[in-house]
């Protein structure tokens, strides 16, 4: 499992987190565990992600045309479409 070192939080979030910790009586790694799992956390695995995203191009089928210009414009904007 990989570790996280975070350097330079905000003293007043980092008081907040740890009273919350100890309302719960959780440990304060548990308790920035879980704040990271429910702020990036979306229930679901890669395969059904990608499962959804396939079920979605079928619904909606081929778009026609050629995307190719209008990708060239938005990179000579400036725009990443990468």
């Amino acid at each position: 499992m990989p570790d996280l070192l975070v350097r330079g939080i905000d003293p007043e979030v980092f008081d907040r987190m740890r009273k919350a910790a100890d309302a719960q009586g959780k440990s304060l790694a548990q308790t920035a565990r879980e704040a990271l799992g429910e702020k990036f956390n979306t229930g679901k695995s890669k395969k059904e992600l990608l499962a959804e995203i396939d079920q979605f191009r079928e619904r909606i089928g081929r778009i026609p045309g050629d995307s190719t210009e209008i990708i060239r414009r938005a990179r000579d904007r400036g725009w990443d479409c990468d």
